[in-house]
């Protein structure tokens, strides 16, 4: 069985290690865990890597967050991969720092990523694993937080948050999302 991870982030240095970028971070993480790499491929830096049977193709969009869905649906398609199968990796404002919770669909809750893949899509039901960046910023000050780097007391747990995040993401191709939400969501 072949599963489709999407990490949204956005592509350029600029954006490198970005609290907005986490889930490009995971997925390298995640990748390279498993000794796999990305490679460029169209409309995203894409690998694949095995797991106790399950195919994981991994992408990461080079279409900015905001047009994700683009990315998405193509390779979708491509991988002949139906939506129970596809799981979104993002960042969530609403979840205090290192949260990590996983939901079988939804609203985009202010992502412009997932508006995008859900427009494009036409459809909202697939998965989506969201990691905590926490809302401590001044009002008006969102965008700074969400583009802006990791505080150094945030970078202390981070690897251990993305590792946990890449433990989610196997489980959900190999126990099912509705055992992974069990065993996760409330960790």
């Amino acid at each position: 069985m072949k599963y489709l991870i999407a990490g949204l982030g956005n592509i350029g240095v600029e954006y490198s290690g970005t609290r907005h970028n986490i889930g490009f971070m995971i997925l390298d993480a995640l990748a390279g865990a498993s000794n796999s790499f990305f490679e460029p491929a169209r409309l995203a830096d894409r690998c694949s890597l095995k797991h106790r049977g399950r195919t994981f193709v991994l992408i990461k969009p080079s279409t900015y967050v905001n047009l994700s869905g683009r990315a998405v649906h193509y390779w979708l398609k491509k991988e002949k991969i139906p939506l129970d199968r596809f799981l979104v990796v993002l960042d969530d404002i609403a979840l205090p720092y290192g949260k990590l919770r996983i939901r079988p669909h939804g609203g985009s809750g202010g992502h412009n990523g997932l508006e995008h893949i859900s427009q494009i899509l036409d459809n909202q039901n697939y998965a989506r694993l969201r990691f905590g960046i926490g809302d401590e910023f001044n009002r008006g000050q969102q965008i700074n937080h969400v583009l802006g780097n990791w505080t150094d007391e945030e970078k202390s747990t981070l690897n251990d948050r993305m590792k946990a995040a890449g433990e989610i993401i196997l489980s959900f191709g190999t126990a099912g999302l509705e055992q992974t939400m069990n065993t996760y969501n409330n960790k």
